[in-house]
């Protein structure tokens, strides 16, 4: 029995539900078609030369990999020319990347981190792409797009994705009606469906989070993890495990598959930062996914998705996944715990 691909996946959604436009649904082949390219060259790994950093640092002030640079050419090159961008912005560029005047414009952004996890790339464990597709504010026809019209709330997202390059490589997404599961073929060359209308258990005994970082937390969230730890003699009543891949794709990519809880909290040791993570690259995407797939996502107090962003590599607290631990999470963070 044949299996539905992603392009078939997708022109069904443009066909029968109305869910996506052409433009859109062009715009994700073509990034996902750069995913394959990126998950080609990670599995080479010293074969094909491509381990180790560079003797230079992206905007955020971290050392770059070989593949960090690498995979932000791939995607920059494969989607600049189709026609359905007006611009596009990367976790590992300093400002927006506008379309050059050879190549028509659209009236979609594009924004990215071309490769998360980067601190496990040398030591072959699953790292990943995350994606996300903004309409172009209706004024952008007859101008150049500014680094203003990326700044969107999370809610205004068409499309949020990701694509995990682990023992088998698959692309997550979601356009707005729930989200799909698709694991690349290689034989083949295509995305198939493997898993339909994901979800997100509603509870669970599993969090992700660094540790070493808990002496800088705030008290609720460190009274939070206590609690935890405590087991069933402790107030949650229940023994947790912890799972941390350092890689927020593979963390996400469990809850995604068998429920589960990711933080990144605020911490002491830079207090004027919010958080680590990227608001637009990291988590807003992926704040989209867990919330098509029945999870939460929120800052510790807030909805991430309804912040509203001032700065394109704005930084944000991240606690996100199981809807029930979410909820109690932010019970701790509001002081009712």
């Amino acid at each position: 029995m044949s299996r539905k691909t992603l392009t078939q996946y997708l022109v069904e959604q443009q066909r029968n539900n109305n869910a996506i436009e052409a433009e859109v649904r062009l715009l994700v082949e073509v990034v996902s078609r750069a995913c394959k390219a990126i998950s080609h060259a990670v599995s080479k790994g010293a074969l094909g030369g491509v381990l180790g950093s560079l003797e230079s640092e992206n905007v955020q002030g971290e050392v770059q990999k070989k593949l960090d640079v690498m995979s932000n050419e791939i995607l920059l090159e494969a989607n600049e020319w189709g026609g359905h961008l007006a611009g596009m912005a990367s976790e590992e560029m300093e400002t927006i990347h506008h379309i050059p005047n050879r190549y028509p414009k659209g009236e979609y952004l594009l924004l990215f981190d071309p490769l998360d996890g980067s601190s496990n790339i040398d030591v072959n464990v699953s790292i990943g792409t995350i994606f996300s597709v903004l309409k172009a504010p209706a004024d952008i026809s007859g101008r150049e797009v500014t680094e203003e019209d990326f700044l969107q709330p999370g809610s205004q997202q068409v499309v949020a994705g990701y694509a995990v390059y682990g023992p088998q490589t698959m692309l997550v997404l979601t356009i707005g009606n729930g989200v799909m599961g698709f694991t690349l073929d290689r034989e083949l060359g295509s995305w198939v469906v493997t898993h339909e209308n994901m979800r997100v258990p509603e509870d669970t005994k599993e969090f992700s989070i660094n540790m070493s970082n808990m002496r800088h937390w705030a008290p609720p969230m460190r009274q939070y993890i206590e609690d935890c730890l405590a087991g069933t003699t402790g107030p949650m009543g229940k023994d947790y495990n912890m799972r941390w891949i350092a890689s927020m794709v593979a963390d996400v990519h469990r809850i995604m598959t068998r429920g589960g809880i990711f933080m990144y909290p605020w911490d002491s040791r830079d207090p004027k930062k919010p958080g680590k993570l990227r608001l637009m690259y990291e988590a807003n995407p992926m704040s989209f996914i867990i919330e098509q797939a029945g999870g939460m996502a929120t800052d510790s107090v807030n909805r991430i998705m309804d912040i509203q962003p001032t700065e394109l590599h704005q930084r944000v607290g991240v606690v996100l996944g199981s809807k029930n631990e979410v909820a109690r999470v932010k019970d701790y963070c509001a002081g009712s715990k």
